[in-house]
């Protein structure tokens, strides 16, 4: 069924709500693997500078984000593997899961960046707008 699962992520109620869909659906698969991913894109490394000054800080700041998904994952017993990449978070979401064969995308359709939403559109309607493999929305 589905064994290849994108998990983006922002460490939103929304994501987090995300990442417990995704692990019961991989849990459905013993053979199931999340991709978890988390997009910085310029305003959040600039704040992220901004917060603390020194890369162990900044580091430290974006594991806090990804600390609730990882916990969910481990204490469900699902293999998962975590990646940060740079950008704009819809289109680095979109090539990302271009380039790999994910059989679906998992995430929240709200994320931490309200402002963004309200400008550009939300990440989530882009992402499944444009996605070549199924999208999972959860509220």
């Amino acid at each position: 069924m589905f064994r290849h699962i994108l998990l983006p992520t922002d460490g939103s109620i929304h994501s987090i709500r995300a990442a417990e869909k995704a692990i019961q659906i991989a849990k459905l698969s013993e053979d199931s693997e999340i991709e978890v991913i988390y997009v910085v894109d310029g305003n959040t490394s600039k704040q992220d500078v901004l917060r603390s000054w020194d890369l162990a800080g900044i580091r430290e700041s974006r594991e806090k984000k990804l600390h609730a998904t990882v916990n969910l994952a481990n204490n469900a017993g699902v293999k998962y593997a975590i990646k940060i990449l740079r950008g704009d978070p819809a289109n680095t979401i979109l090539t990302y899961a271009k380039d790999k064969p994910f059989d679906l995308i998992v995430m929240g359709s709200r994320g931490l960046n309200s402002f963004q939403e309200m400008l550009l559109g939300s990440v989530s309607h882009r992402v499944t707008k444009h996605a070549q493999c199924p999208v999972l929305i959860v509220k």
